[in-house]
């Protein structure tokens, strides 16, 4: 099984073809809110970090996360410089405080839930660099397609940091489930605002 296919096992539904339309008739938008995605994304691995200080695995993992998400930053806004797009300011979705909210709040099952949290939204990313690239000029397509390696290598990173931190098999995985279900809900429920995490606009 390709690591795409096992982002595709993990996730419960696929991207919505509706949602995938949303992007391509709103294309400043799309690049927009992925930068905001991935200087996110650093911000959150780098709050682990400094939360976290006693777990030398996930110190190492999310420092390199925090860089690797940095340069994508940087790979964006370089594009949008080229296209002449502004980096305006836009509302966050509902998505990641959606998902958050799930969060327990007592550890050690709060970072076992943000961990599998952070593996959502980094599968999620991937499964939708996929779905998009085939659809998207060259110099987005070839993008687009080199961040699957390393975003499903953050997917894995999340998932075993979450592993190594629970208290068991069987209570990782009924939250997994939990959060599972919730994320698939917000994948597909109508947005009323496109957004790189958002459901289809209604």
């Amino acid at each position: 099984m390709s690591a795409l296919q096992e982002i595709q096992s993990f996730l419960l539904c696929p991207t919505p073809d509706r949602w995938i339309d949303n992007a391509l008739a709103n294309p400043a938008l799309m690049l927009i809110d992925h930068a905001n995605c991935e200087k996110k994304a650093a911000n959150t691995a780098l709050s682990l970090i400094n939360r976290y200080t006693d777990n030398f695995e996930l110190l190492n993992k999310m420092s390199r996360l925090a860089r690797e998400e940095m340069r994508h930053f940087e790979q964006v806004i370089a594009i949008m410089k080229r296209r002449n797009i502004a980096y305006e300011h836009v509302t966050a979705s509902r998505y990641a405080t959606g998902l958050r909210d799930l969060a327990r709040k007592s550890e050690p099952g709060k970072l076992v839930d943000v961990l599998i949290i952070g593996a959502f939204i980094e599968a999620r990313s991937c499964e939708r660099f996929a779905r998009l690239a085939p659809h998207l000029d060259a110099e987005l397509e070839t993008f687009y397609n080199s961040l699957l390696k390393s975003e499903s290598r953050h997917y894995q990173d999340y998932l075993k940091l979450a592993a190594s931190v629970a208290e068991s098999e069987d209570e990782l995985n009924k939250r997994i489930a939990v959060i599972a279900a919730r994320e698939a809900e917000l994948i597909q429920s109508p947005d009323s605002e496109f957004r790189f995490h958002s459901g289809p606009m209604a």
